[in-house]
């Protein structure tokens, strides 16, 4: 089983938040860190991503992401497939409604099923003939969509030269156990791997990802869940990338190999950093990397815990990795470097970071743009991949570096 997260996607649709561009890049960064399989890094038909999806190839190629794989979504028609295609991403996930509810309210007579099989067919051909590597097809609203006309969508998804389906609970109504026959079902009737897409509209994106990427296993197929950092998405969110991880290595009963190489000891540092840079802050109990995750005050927690901690915890906090101490959370006399900075400051932080910049110019120059688009101070994390990475990180900002 793998993680595909879709924090650059759905995440960022989030009502009343945002994340810049350079934003993006350092959640693929940290993702590559984590050892997560795949990042659906954005909108690559859209213009104002074009930029953006160029250097995330470029830094791709140049290896600031590790083995992570870098896909784009794509509504379910050609056109918007034929657009990506020569920003050079290899891996595409391309959406199209299935349900009878949307066909009628949605599409309000435009699409039928037919039509719809029909568009989706012609996107996947459009990006395997354009060079990609791997396609998904996602059912969305797949949960209110019958059993029939999801497996007839997903083998003609398949004939067509599609590797998953995505089932889609997009209005977050779904439950463990029914999600997790409809999974067996379906990945035993197309023999093709069926991809989680959990809203977290009833508080159980997580548990229904946990139970659909089951049903995969149940059925022989390999199993795929999408997540977002900290849980978040549109509405109430996505399941959590922390929270589905460490189930499925510490929930009871659970029995199934991660493909992924995870390395959790990045897992604050990223949880810690979204917060930061989405402007939302962390409930105290959220899991791994709340203020309270692993906090004890009662007198029988707090006298168990401290003969063992094991007594109250189900897993050791230093696999999470430290709390960050960046520069520019420290109180007293600090130098920073910014929009407005010069070369004294941008090199004192560089020295202090340890960090020798492989274009000096080129960096600084990309630390005022990089912090005019954030509007908030670099974090450590940020400036050491700018310092790496310059000539890959320009292609955000065409026209205005020499």
């Amino acid at each position: 089983m793998h993680f595909l997260d879709v924090t650059n996607r759905d995440g960022v649709q989030t009502a009343r938040t945002g994340l810049s561009k350079f934003g993006k890049t350092m959640v693929n960064w940290y993702l590559g860190r984590l050892g997560v399989a795949q990042s659906e890094i954005g909108f690559p038909f859209l213009r104002h991503e074009v930029p953006y999806v160029r250097a995330q190839v470029a830094l791709e190629k140049a290896g600031a992401f590790g083995d992570l794989r870098l896909a784009g979504w794509c509504r379910g028609v050609a056109a918007d497939v034929e657009k990506a295609v020569p920003l050079g991403l290899r891996h595409y996930n391309l959406s199209i409604s299935t349900s009878d509810y949307m066909i009628e309210n949605k599409f309000r007579g435009k699409l039928d099923r037919d039509a719809i099989i029909r568009e989706m067919t012609a996107a996947v051909r459009a990006a395997r003939s354009g060079g990609a590597e791997t396609v998904g097809v996602n059912a969305e609203d797949g949960s209110r969509t019958d059993d029939g006309f999801l497996r007839e969508f997903a083998l003609a998804a398949k004939e067509a030269g599609a590797d998953r389906v995505r089932y889609c609970d997009t209005i977050g109504g779904d439950t463990p156990g029914r999600i997790r026959e409809r999974f067996a079902t379906l990945a035993a009737a197309t023999a093709m791997p069926v991809e989680t897409h959990c809203h977290n509209d009833l508080g159980m994106a997580v548990a229904n990802s946990v139970s659909g990427a089951l049903g995969d296993l149940d059925a022989g197929q390999d199993a795929w869940i999408n997540t977002c950092v900290n849980g978040i998405g549109e509405r109430s969110g996505n399941a959590d990338l922390l929270s589905s991880i460490l189930a499925f290595e510490h929930g009871f009963g659970i029995d199934a190999e991660i493909g992924d190489a995870l390395d959790l000891t990045w897992a604050r540092r990223f949880g810690l950093w979204a917060s930061y840079a989405f402007g939302q802050p962390l409930p105290y109990n959220q899991v791994g990397v709340g203020r309270n995750a692993f906090a004890h005050e009662s007198g029988i927690h707090a006298d168990g815990a401290l003969k063992d901690h094991g007594n109250y915890e189900l897993y050791d906090e230093a696999t999470l990795g430290p709390f960050p101490d960046d520069r520019h959370t420290r109180p007293g006399r600090v130098v920073l470097t910014g929009e407005y900075g010069g070369k004294a400051g941008f090199r004192h932080v560089m020295d202090g970071l340890g960090v020798e910049p492989a274009d000096e110019e080129r960096s600084f120059e990309l630390v005022q743009l990089c912090n005019a688009m954030t509007g908030r101070p670099l974090t450590d994390d940020e400036l050491r991949l700018i310092a790496t990475y310059p000539r890959e990180l320009s292609l955000l900002f065409p026209g205005q570096l020499d």
